[in-house]
């Protein structure tokens, strides 16, 4: 059996489930302003029932080329998929790709074709307490997510690779890079991540001063998960693994308020591509471990936040992420070798807009493949 799998007894819980949720009241016209608007919750909880088809679901978890790898004692569901340009073209660049919250693989499941045929050989991993991975005994945070993932590459057979990444996944990528300087030849990320608390701003430049602002005015105006996160998750666990109603509304708020979509998460993202994700964080049973992750990237001590990743950089910032970096900090933070702003896209801006994505992906990686030794 693939280690992608939802059986039987869960679908039929979670139908049950579904059909009798218990409602919240909502004040009339205040749409998403208050968190998730319930009217549209509603229709898709009701298409979720009984629309959505999970026999379809897991005919595609089972097409997709996944394994189970133990790496430091934890079942790791990994996607590799292999380069299938012609034999006669260069060697095989292998990739790593990085996800964050609250995804899992699915952030990257729609450019594995186009990566494949670019001459990558892609490897996609869940991490620990995410999607169909295994949670950890203890609660890991990017540093030690990083150091397992250059584990789980020597155990597939690189040795040097490129990786990427976002959210949480670009932190994972700029510690492989940090720690393990010598086998990441190149690491491409959609964002900068967010200026980091307590920064001292008077040696900044304006733009750079401008960024910390935007940073803080984020986590005021939509942070509030994030310290749930970090200081509580259990107590919000509890009822977003009880309710598959509750937990659509966690993530599916976030992926209308984090991806370029002008306020209309379908015009980006079909019923189906949402429920599948959502379906997979029920089905596992991971929402609870995989937010406790913040509470173990909370303790990363400071310092830490300020290393200079000397790697090559490159950054596709999309224009519907959270907060864009200006170039004066991914220059000062990394060895900045490329920067480019996409037309369109947000914080999944590999599922977002997958041609894009690839696209800029390749064309970054394209110098880096002669460094690459399998």
């Amino acid at each position: 059996m693939t280690a992608m799998w939802i059986d039987d007894d869960t679908i039929s819980d979670l139908r049950t489930r579904l059909r009798a949720t218990r409602w919240p009241d909502a004040p009339a016209g205040t749409g998403w302003s208050l968190g998730v608007d319930v009217d549209e919750l509603r229709d898709l909880v009701a298409y979720w029932a009984d629309g959505f088809d999970f026999e379809a679901h897991r005919a595609a978890l089972a097409a997709l080329p996944s394994r189970t790898v133990q790496v430091d004692g934890i079942g790791i569901n990994v996607l590799v998929a292999p380069s299938t340009a012609p034999a006669d073209g260069p060697a095989p660049m292998p990739l790593l790709l990085a996800h964050g919250w609250p995804d899992s693989t699915w952030r990257y499941r729609a450019v594995l074709p186009r990566l494949t045929e670019a001459g990558f050989d892609v490897v996609v991993p869940d991490m620990p307490g995410y999607g169909f991975s295994d949670a950890p005994p203890q609660v890991l945070d990017v540093r030690q997510v990083a150091g397992m993932w250059a584990t789980l590459m020597t155990t597939l057979g690189y040795e040097r690779f490129a990786v990427a990444g976002g959210d949480i996944g670009t932190h994972v990528a700029r510690y492989l890079a940090l720690d393990h300087p010598a086998r990441v030849v190149a690491v491409h990320r959609i964002d900068g991540g967010l200026a980091w608390p307590g920064i001292d701003v008077s040696e900044l430049s304006p733009a750079e001063r401008d960024f910390v602002a935007a940073t803080d005015a984020w986590r005021n105006a939509e942070g509030a998960y994030a310290m749930m996160h970090r200081t509580k998750p259990q107590t919000v666990a509890v009822g977003l693994t009880d309710s598959p109603a509750g937990l659509a509304a966690w993530i599916v708020e976030k992926l209308r308020s984090w991806s370029d979509c002008d306020g209309d998460l379908w015009s980006v993202y079909t019923r189906d591509q949402v429920l599948a994700l959502v379906t997979e964080y029920w089905a596992t049973g991971s929402i609870g471990s995989a937010m406790r992750m913040y509470h173990a990237n909370a303790a990363v001590p400071p310092e830490q936040s300020a290393r200079r990743v000397e790697v090559p950089s490159g950054f596709s910032l999309y224009p519907g992420d959270l907060v864009t970096a200006p170039r004066e900090w991914l220059e000062r933070t990394t060895n900045l070798v490329s920067l480019t702003y996409p037309a369109r896209g947000g914080h999944f801006a590999p599922i977002e807009q997958p041609e894009s994505y690839a696209g800029e992906l390749v064309a970054f990686l394209e110098p880096f493949r002669q460094a690459v030794v399998r």
